[in-house]
């Protein structure tokens, strides 16, 4: 996600589009929170916009008044970041400067959809970065025969937290809410991934 939005700094300093494409409005809103926090509130980048565009995109964007008012900000070239679900690939949103098309989770997306997303512009075909954590079938064959470089960021992030995984029996399993409803208390988060 850092070199997502690394890349889509330099096309917004340029005063071109970026989108970031997500499966699911919360993945998006995940982005959009990250990059107002790191890109946009710091203030370090001129140009610097984060546009959440999902079904719901008035709960977040108080500053755009209406989806007129968004979908002509697209078409008239605005630079932004702009993060969103299946709704960017909608009829009638069209962008005229888009540079950088950035699709996460891209083995969530049909080989249609995302080709939608790159013939969304009159200014020539944008460049493309697909994202995946999840090293499936579909994804190992697109790089050997689709054309695509594949990159990898082999050094983890420094100060880390070390991942503990452990294996609980049936029979643990109230004790395990209870330490899941501790932390909840203590003001961390908890994911059950199902």
């Amino acid at each position: 996600t850092l070199v997502a939005f690394i890349a889509a700094l330099q096309v917004m300093q340029k005063g071109l589009q970026a989108v970031l494409l997500c499966p699911t409005e919360v993945l998006a809103k995940q982005h959009h929170e990250n990059a107002l926090t790191h890109l946009v509130d710091k203030k370090l980048f001129f140009n610097c916009r984060s546009i959440l565009f999902t079904q719901n995109y008035r709960q977040i964007n108080r500053t755009i008044k209406s989806k007129k008012e968004l979908l002509q900000e697209l078409q008239d070239g605005m630079p932004g970041l702009y993060i969103g679900t299946h709704a960017l690939l909608e009829k009638g949103v069209n962008f005229s400067k888009l540079a950088l098309v950035i699709i996460d989770e891209q083995h969530r997306f049909g080989v249609e959809q995302r080709g939608e997303l790159m013939r969304k512009t009159v200014n020539g075909i944008p460049h493309l970065l697909m994202m995946t954590a999840t090293p499936i079938p579909r994804t190992l064959a697109l790089t050997i025969y689709g054309d695509l470089d594949l990159s990898w960021i082999k050094q983890k992030p420094a100060n880390r937290i070390p991942i503990r995984t452990r294996i609980l029996k049936e029979k643990d399993r109230l004790t395990l809410y209870e330490k899941i409803r501790q932390l909840l208390q203590q003001g961390q988060q908890a994911y059950i991934i199902y």
